[in-house]
């Protein structure tokens, strides 16, 4: 099950620099994650400020 990025994210940029598979990229207004790409290893939800990826 793939991580998606809720409204809470302040586009800093943490999550996809973080991303070992780089899935997540600038969307707008907020990080989105290609879900046919993301491995679930939630790197994305351990370094957010703000815990805005969450499992689908």
């Amino acid at each position: 099950m793939a991580y998606k990025i809720g409204s809470e994210c302040i586009s800093c940029g943490a999550c996809a620099s973080e991303c070992p598979v780089s899935c997540i990229s600038e969307g707008d207004g907020i990080y989105v994650i290609d879900e046919a790409t993301c491995v679930d290893c939630g790197t994305c939800a351990t370094v957010c400020p703000v815990a805005a990826p969450k499992q689908a």
